[in-house]
């Protein structure tokens, strides 16, 4: 006679095997060491993931500040005229566009010696689109600044020496005239404030002062520029129609074609990062493995009762794979909600304190989305459904005869 399947049969041995043995207590400590397992892997997951977009959604911030959003440049090395940009502007009236002139220069203080590049902006349009430097003019009256003026990074003035008020003096590649020789060209300009962006690289190695400043010094061609930066909402929508209204000789690129390879390792680390801390959830799987299996082995005299009584291999088979997934459920569980109160803990104290200067905050920044958290989830779902099976296999294939005959 074929049974069919029972729920509550099943349901009733469920319940009954979860209980804590007297005689067998291995087996209990085992499944829950497989579940306590299961929890801290999914917390460990969930505080690693989120530290890692935290720290990446941190340091794009800061790199976006002086990375702008779409740079005009020129092919030719003939420059970016305003009658371009004005094209553009008048295309494109929501856009903020700052064009600006580049050149590189070592400068010197005193004793004090720095590589930088300078950057020839008008305030007022740069000061639209950056916000540092924005900043950097809170105490300025714009209307007063003189042509010769600069505004340096914070570290770049710690390490000349400098001051406000104080001039710092630049050495260009061109040359001038000096007795029966050449020399370096070189020009005096007085530091009327500083910026700090959080990121050393650019607070150390960056000078801006004005256009005019270009103009007199390098005899650069006035309304010829050799870039523009431009600041928009949604610039990977826009870009190609910016595209058409520039002349051939001018490209534009955006943040992400310039920063491409810095976020693609970006991407690697996490991913690797997941993969490694993944390995903790597949160790504690082991121990679901091995405590199904246990309480198979001390259970068999029951499964071959069970079996002799009419209990399907079908019926054996739900009851063992439910028990796996359970211990994996609640560890799931159970590591939510530890991971939820570990990632507040860190947001709400300070209890991991980080170098400013080098990781652009000195608050560990933490940030899971619901996206990455589902992975997590499934991750670990899908070993959990794994470790389950092949207990339950085992089980179902218990020969009622053999046990009982040896018992």
């Amino acid at each position: 006679m074929k049974y069919s399947y029972s729920g509550i049969f099943v349901k009733k041995f469920i319940l009954h095997y979860l209980k804590y043995d007297k005689d067998n207590p291995f087996i209990f400590i085992s499944a829950m060491l497989a579940l306590i397992g299961i929890a801290m892997g999914v917390m460990v997951l969930m505080i690693g993931i989120g530290v890692t977009n935290g720290t990446h959604d941190e340091f794009k911030k800061r790199l976006f500040v002086m990375n702008y959003p779409l740079t005009i440049l020129s092919y030719n090395n003939k420059g970016v005229s305003i009658e371009s940009l004005n094209r553009v502007a008048k295309e494109f009236p929501d856009l903020k566009i700052s064009p600006y002139y580049t050149t590189q220069v070592i400068a010197k203080n005193a004793d004090g010696v720095q590589g930088a590049i300078l950057y020839g902006v008008d305030f007022k349009q740069e000061a639209n689109i950056n916000k540092i430097f924005n900043k950097a003019l809170n105490d300025i009256n714009i209307s007063n600044i003189s042509k010769f003026d600069a505004i340096i990074g914070k570290d770049l003035s710690l390490s000349l020496g400098v001051k406000k008020s104080e001039k710092i003096t630049l050495f260009f590649s061109s040359q001038q005239a000096a007795g029966f020789g050449t020399m370096p060209l070189q020009k005096r300009l007085k530091v009327i404030s500083n910026f700090s962006s959080g990121l050393s690289a650019y607070d150390k190695g960056i000078i801006y002062t004005t256009h005019t400043a270009f103009e007199k010094i390098l005899k650069r061609e006035a309304n010829i520029y050799d870039g523009a930066h431009i600041y928009s909402d949604n610039p990977i929508a826009i870009i190609d129609k910016i595209k058409k209204v520039l002349p051939e000789d001018t490209i534009i690129e955006g943040w992400w074609e310039q920063n491409g390879g810095l976020f693609e390792a970006m991407q690697m680390e996490k991913k690797a990062l997941f993969l490694v801390l993944l390995l903790i959830i597949l160790v504690a799987s082991l121990n679901i493995i091995s405590s199904l299996l246990m309480t198979v082995m001390s259970r068999r005299s029951e499964i071959a009762l069970m079996r002799t009584l009419g209990a399907t291999s079908k019926e054996i088979k739900r009851i063992f794979f439910y028990l796996g997934l359970i211990i994996g459920f609640f560890g799931m569980l159970l590591g939510t909600m530890l991971g939820i109160v570990g990632m507040w803990v860190l947001t709400t104290y300070n209890i991991i304190s980080l170098p400013e200067d080098i990781y652009a905050t000195s608050k560990l920044p933490i940030d899971l989305p619901i996206s990455d958290y589902l992975t997590i989830i499934v991750g670990t779902a899908i070993i959990v459904l794994l470790s389950a099976i092949y207990p339950a296999v085992k089980a179902s294939k218990t020969d009622a005869l053999t046990v009982l005959r040896n018992e």
